[in-house]
């Protein structure tokens, strides 16, 4: 089956060599999750945070089916708790 993966941010260099503008297109085996696709292109599991597949949010373990638009973001940097509470009114 073929899926199509998006990669945001750091994790573009993880694309194979065909990938472009932080897309792929991948041949994969049927019964493939979305673990299988971020080991098979060697993405570290804790760097694999927000994790979408046509566009909804799924866990590691999820089925994937031909066609799917599997869409993975590294984990995201902002402000901290402490620093929200101080600037809420």
């Amino acid at each position: 089956m073929r899926v199509e993966v998006h990669l945001f941010a750091t994790l573009a260099a993880f694309l194979p060599p065909h990938g472009r503008d932080g897309v792929a297109e991948l041949d994969l085996p049927d019964g493939c999750t979305i673990a299988d696709v971020t080991h098979r292109l060697g993405i570290p599991p804790e760097l694999a945070r927000v994790v979408l597949v046509n566009g909804r949010d799924v866990g590691s373990e999820t089925p994937l089916a031909a066609h799917d638009v599997v869409t993975i973001f590294p984990p995201l940097a902002g402000g901290s708790v402490r620093g929200a509470a101080a600037q809420a009114p």
